[in-house]
Parts: C-alpha cells; structure tokens; sequence
C-alpha cells in the first residue's frame, strides 16, 4: 500500500523564539522531523510532503540535500501561496487559517492515504508502523487518530494544546475537543475555560495530529473550509483546526476514527526550555541502539 507521510511545517514557532522546525536536536544537525521520516521509511513510506511557508522553502532544500536520498521521494507546499477561497479577506489577514488550510494546501500532491503530523512533534519508532498497520484495515470513510496518554504530552516550561479525545469501548473516537492552555500545577492537570478551571486525567487520549485519511478526505475538508472562511472572515486570529472538522464529519455520520492507543515516547518543542530534554531523550535511544548516530 502506497501510503504518503505530510508534515505539517509552516508554523511561526512564536513561542518557541524560532524556526523550530529546523533547530539541530540530533549529534549530525538532525532536526526531530529527520526522525520521523526515518521510522516512516522504515514503516514503508515512499513520499513525505513537507507544508511550509516560501521563506523555508532554500532552508529545507540546503538541510535535505544529502538526507535520505534515494530512500523516500520528497516534495513541498506551502501553506502561504494557498488562497484559493480566502483571497478576498488575505488583505486583513495576517496569519494562516490553520492546519486544515495546511493540509489542502497539499492538496494536489497527494493521491493515496496520508499520515499526517507536526514537524515539531517526536512520535516514536514504534508509532509508524502502528499506523501502517492500522491503516490497512480502515473501511471506507474510516479514518485514525494516534492516541496518546495526556501526561506523557506535556511541558514543563508552560502550558500546551491538545485535541482531548472521547473515546467508546471499542476505541471508536466519540468525540474531540481542541482544548487550549491544558497545564500541570503539581499532581494536577487542568484547563481553563470561560474563568472556569477544569481538571483532565493522566491517561486521557489526547491528539498530537497524527491522524491516517484517505484522499478522499480531502474534498471534504475543502468543503468545511469554505464554510468556516465565510463564517469568520472577519476574526483575524480565527483558525480551522483539524480535530475540529473531523468532529464534524463525525456529527454529521459522514465519518468514523478508530484510535489507536501507542505506547510509544513522545517527544516535543513548544518552548525554548523544552529542548534539552528532547536532545538527551534523542542520545538516549542512539545509545540504545534505536538509531544509528547519523540519520541520512
């Protein structure tokens, strides 16, 4: 099964302080997506999409002029040439419309089932293969969502958000709520809404936006974009996420997304601080074995 990997890469990185997506994390220059795209390839990937903005475009081809050649075919978009059904509000708008606008902005490169993920995002050796696995026995308008435990997703250093998953006894997705600002305050895991605060589980499945579609899928999400385009024109910080459409799809009985629980490690950048820990958690498996100390 021909199955295409998209990297979602087109984000400021504004808490960050950088270009996180292609900050050195590995001994080589290797940057977190460079793992990825290791397992995927060892999951049997032959295309990965990278969605990023033109100013990235030399950055990305200088970094992966000598990584991976010949093992996987790689291809760009970008997210801020996609103006098909926004053009008429680009004027007042100052960022991009969010991750489905990212995906379609793809839209035309891609012709079989897709994963999709963060670049910033470290999902684990084992997670690609999961996936592929999973994938393989989806029926038609089934989609999947890797399912992480809440607690193994957080940061230290300030809050993260999380696509908070509901989920049935047959790991059937219920449900999925983009939950903002979600934070540790000693034992405790909370989030606050409307000046309410709201405690979550540890082992609450939470979307890290690594989801499995088929391409049809795409013409649908066009669809819910042009309906929410319409709708929040006039909010300039308004941003069509995916958990949110999918959530839709689902209501609408136009889809259904089976959760695949991974034991996997997680491993991610939302601030600055955060980096330490994902260099030794990185040294830590090319000490094991895991990878090999150059990823190319």
């Amino acid at each position: 099964m021909d199955l295409t990997l998209v990297v979602l890469a087109a984000g400021m990185g504004s808490r960050y302080g950088g270009n996180k997506q292609l900050d050195g994390i590995g001994p080589n220059g290797e940057i977190i997506m460079d793992y990825s795209i290791h397992d995927a390839i060892k999951a049997g990937f032959t295309k990965v999409v990278f969605i990023i903005r033109t100013d990235l475009k030399e950055a990305f081809e200088s970094h992966y002029a000598n990584r991976f050649q010949g093992k996987i075919k790689m291809e760009y978009a970008f997210q801020n040439e996609y103006t098909e059904h926004t053009t008429e509000y680009e004027t007042s708008r100052k960022k991009p419309w969010g991750t489905t606008h990212a995906v379609l902005s793809a839209k035309h490169l891609i012709n079989e089932p897709f994963l999709v993920i963060n670049a910033d995002d470290y999902y684990g050796s084992e997670s690609f293969g999961e996936a592929v696995e999973a994938m393989k026995n989806l029926k038609e308008n089934e989609h999947l969502i890797m399912g992480y435990g809440l607690a193994n997703t957080l940061s230290d250093h300030g809050t993260v958000n999380r696509g908070v998953c509901q989920v049935d006894d047959n790991m059937n997705l219920t449900g999925i709520k983009e939950t903002l600002a979600i934070g540790k305050d000693g034992d405790e895991i909370f989030y606050a809404e409307d000046g309410v605060k709201y405690t979550l589980a540890p082992d609450t499945y939470v979307s890290m936006n690594f989801w499995g579609f088929p391409p049809s899928v795409l013409d649908q999400f066009e669809e819910k974009f042009v309906a929410f385009v319409k709708a929040n024109n006039e909010n300039p910080k308004s941003e069509c996420f995916i958990p949110v459409e999918v959530d839709n799809l689902m209501k609408e009985g136009k889809a259904t997304v089976k959760v695949v629980p991974t034991s996997a490690s997680w491993l991610g950048v939302t601030y600055q601080e955060d980096k330490p820990h994902v260099v030794n958690g990185i040294n830590d498996m090319i000490a094991r074995g895991i990878y090999p100390e150059e990823v190319k």
